[in-house]
């Protein structure tokens, strides 16, 4: 049954995902604000990446309607898919094309209309600092760079929503401070929802937590609601739920 939509950018109406016999995902339900920046936390297998990729129309769930901006992603038209910008877990670059070439395909891919690429390329290598490697090979790149090039490709077409999966995933101290403050500017403009295994980052970026384990919600607060407990501690917050 087609359900309501509410006043969400993202709203996530009993969704379920199997894959064979294997239940990733159970009967899960949310809602996000236009704004908001959300962080997913759980173990490895928990069904955070499978959300995520349900979410940004990579597959669809077995059971359940996901709304973006109210309308059901996986019937309406494909133009809806615009408003979601998507950097994945293992952040696919070519290695043999630079970084120029790479937002080029992307953003054909992406259908701008080529009057507008130099200008939208132009935009989010400035929003990622990325101007400096701009023609070097993504092969040469640091890791740093490369996740800076991924983000810049989200941001290809100026998405609403921003879907970021593990994006500080290997980087060095520096390079997760580095991105870690990117994200909380983007944050100002966009709705983000991101995934990680680094408690602080969520601390440090979001304002909502959702914690999965086994393939269900297990708990969704306020970093407000948790910090106004005295003896509040992510850590053991954590752990409780999983």
């Amino acid at each position: 049954m087609f359900a309501k939509a509410g006043d969400g950018m993202i709203s996530v109406q009993n969704v379920s995902k199997s894959f064979g016999p294997v239940r990733a995902l159970q009967n899960i339900s949310f809602e996000i604000k236009p704004g908001e920046v959300v962080g997913f936390l759980g173990p490895n297998g928990a069904g955070k990446t499978t959300l995520m990729r349900i979410i940004t129309g990579f597959f669809p769930p077995s059971e359940g309607n996901v709304l973006i901006d109210g309308k059901d992603l996986f019937k309406s038209k494909p133009e809806l898919r615009k408003k979601i910008g998507y950097l994945a877990e293992h952040n696919p670059l070519y290695r043999d094309m630079t970084a120029r070439a790479f937002l080029a395909y992307a953003a054909a891919l992406k259908g701008l209309p080529l009057r507008r690429r130099t200008e939208a390329i132009q935009k989010t290598a400035e929003q990622c600092g990325i101007g400096s490697i701009f023609d070097r090979l993504i092969g040469k790149l640091s890791k740093g760079f490369q996740q800076r090039l991924g983000l810049a490709q989200a941001l290809l077409g100026d998405p609403e929503l921003l879907i970021l999966d593990e994006p500080t995933n290997g980087l060095d101290p520096k390079q997760i401070i580095e991105i870690r403050n990117l994200i909380q500017t983007l944050g100002r403009t966009r709705t983000i929802l991101l995934s990680t295994h680094i408690l602080p980052e969520v601390e440090l970026t979001c304002q909502r937590i959702f914690i999965l384990s086994q393939g269900r919600l297990a708990a969704s607060m306020t970093l407000e609601e948790l910090k106004d407990n005295p003896d509040w501690n992510l850590e053991e917050t954590f752990l409780k739920y999983v």
